[in-house]
């Protein structure tokens, strides 16, 4: 129980994560604010993963070891099955609010105090977390929002986990980018608060796949979730801007494209299509006007000289 008075639990999907998941459990054991209870979700491991949390598990009561039945695929799918099977095994518990915490994630001592801290501080508040970093990357807002919350450790409070329905289970991934918007789509706000940072120890999108690849079906998520063409666009050219330049905007867009050209189904509805849609061109012709002020200045300082 926290100072603020509210509760919270997590869950943690593992699947061979013996490299980090110490690291992770070591920063939730330290700190200031501990959960009531800790399910770890083992996907089928078959490297030591599981018998690092056994030996944590031992000492900490609060910490449970949950194995899910092996499976030959790997997809994102499967993520959002372990979270939902994990929370399944929470529901007689009386807490406030859920985190879903990656297994390669480390913070401060008192990363999760802070959390509680800003939902205690608003009750409309449904989905909360920080921003992250990836070796000396930290995650950029241009193209996203400071409304987006990153899956890689997202807290919701219990009454907005359980009205969206919890994670869906889609193979392409974004499961964290569908709960957002739906969370918010009913009502509920959502947000990042960049006074803190998280740390995220692979980088994203790697596991089974390298940077070029990983950037190629970055783009087919992002049109499967419904991304506004236009949007992509920027986003990519963006990219391109960034090392290894040119190519990986130009993988993302490919993706986008390639995905588009086979009019491959799209696993989200068209509620949640529009209502993202809608938000990007707001934020780009936002992002856009201030970029076009900001080039008009000196033009207007110079006629007034």
């Amino acid at each position: 129980m926290g100072s603020q008075g509210l509760s919270y639990v997590l869950v943690t999907p593992a699947r061979n994560e013996q490299d980090f998941i110490e690291l992770t459990i070591e920063s939730v054991i330290s700190q200031t604010l501990r959960p009531l209870r800790w399910i770890i979700v083992s996907d089928g491991s078959t490297d030591a993963t599981d018998d690092i949390v056994k030996r944590y598990a031992a000492q900490h009561d609060w910490i449970e070891l949950h194995r899910m039945p092996e499976r030959d695929q790997r997809d994102f799918g499967g993520k959002a099955r372990c979270f939902n099977g994990g929370y399944e095994r929470l529901k007689g518990l009386e807490f406030d609010l859920v985190g879903n915490l990656d297994a390669d994630i480390t913070f401060d001592p008192g990363y999760y105090e802070f959390l509680l801290g800003k939902f205690e501080a608003n009750p409309a508040l449904g989905i909360g977390g920080t921003p992250f970093t990836e070796g000396n990357e930290s995650y950029d807002f241009r193209f996203s929002s400071i409304e987006h919350v990153s899956g890689a450790c997202q807290m919701f409070r219990r009454q907005c986990y359980e009205a969206i329905g919890g994670y869906r289970p889609l193979k392409c991934g974004g499961i964290d980018v569908v709960a957002v918007l739906t969370a918010r789509m009913k009502g509920w706000q959502t947000r990042t608060f960049p006074e803190k940072t998280c740390v995220h120890h692979r980088t994203m999108g790697t596991a089974t796949a390298n940077y070029f690849s990983a950037n190629f079906r970055l783009g087919q998520k992002d049109y499967l979730l419904g991304r506004h063409p236009i949007w992509q666009m920027f986003r990519s050219i963006y990219q391109m801007k960034h090392k290894p330049f040119f190519i990986g905007g130009s993988t993302l867009l490919m993706g986008y494209l390639w995905a588009a050209l086979k009019r491959t189904e799209r696993p989200v509805g068209r509620e949640l299509i529009a209502f993202q849609r809608t938000e990007q061109m707001q934020r780009l012709r936002k992002r856009l006007s201030t970029v076009i002020s900001a080039g008009e200045r000196p033009q207007k300082v110079k006629e007034s000289l």
